[in-house]
């Protein structure tokens, strides 16, 4: 098992990625912490994994930042350390940028990137200590390129990159390794969850979210390119490529997403 006894804490444990992730991470031997706002939830899978017992869930707010130092410190003391830290929860948005509200995009940054980086800060002091560790963040394909009623998502993501990247830079010498995920579009209820221009509940699933790769699919490429040590790793489907051609040819991508049809915000779509 390539995680044999390892302690992974992972957030967003409690559906879609994060579960997924909790499962797999368990069947290698690791002890999982497993966080998310909703307790009944988290105890849900934690039950569902192997080995229930030698994992524990620990509620939590990404969007509470000021909560984490307890919290971690709280962790710490009961497993004695983190090996694996997984950045994956976070919150999506449907709306267009001229529309979404400036508190709808405080919180999007809030919960998708203040909440990684407060968390791994409060556990880096821990890594460092012990002069080992990982940090993976699940960032997404948005975090490489813009399209249409996702700018703050995309911003989010964005900013992630360059953090963690240059975290990465700055801590490998005490042997801790920093990882980022980009997943394209995966069967999760992410687009169900996502916040509209206004802040309410997209409340459905997007027809790409729909038809996107399984979140078992996800949650192995994860897994494998932590045991490997990867810097980055992109999995999903054709969305992928978007990357490179942003990259490559980026005034074609422009084009291309200029016209892309992603719907009209929720709140747009209302008739009465």
């Amino acid at each position: 098992m390539r995680f044999q006894d390892q302690v992974v804490w992972i957030t967003g444990a409690s559906s879609g990625i994060g579960e997924a992730l909790a499962y797999a991470f368990a069947r290698e031997g690791a002890c999982l912490v497993l966080s998310a706002r909703r307790a009944a939830e988290l105890e849900r899978v934690r039950r569902a994994c192997a080995r229930p017992d030698a994992h524990r869930g620990v509620p939590l707010d990404l969007a509470r930042s000021d909560t984490f130092p307890a919290v971690a410190a709280d962790v710490l003391a009961y497993c004695g350390g983190i090996d694996v830290l997984v950045n994956n929860g976070g919150v999506s948005q449907r709306g267009l940028a001229a529309e979404t509200t400036l508190a709808v995009e405080r919180q999007i940054m809030e919960v998708d990137y203040f909440g990684a980086v407060a968390l791994t800060k409060a556990v880096l002091p821990a890594m460092r200590a012990r002069r080992r560790g990982h940090v993976v963040v699940v960032s997404s394909v948005m975090g490489y390129v813009g399209t249409p009623m996702r700018s703050s998502y995309a911003a989010a993501k964005h900013a992630l990159h360059g953090y963690f990247d240059s975290l990465r830079a700055e801590v490998w010498r005490e042997g801790i390794k920093v990882t980022i995920v980009c997943p394209g579009y995966v069967r999760t209820a992410v687009s169900d969850n996502a916040f509209t221009a206004s802040g309410a509940r997209h409340a459905r699933t997007d027809r790409t979210q729909a038809r996107g790769i399984a979140p078992e699919r996800c949650a192995a490429a994860i897994v494998r390119a932590v045991a490997r040590d990867r810097e980055e790793v992109v999995v999903g489907g054709p969305e992928i490529y978007g990357i490179w051609l942003q990259r490559l040819f980026p005034r074609l991508f422009s084009r291309l997403a200029r016209n892309m049809d992603f719907g009209q915000p929720h709140e747009l779509r209302q008739t009465d």
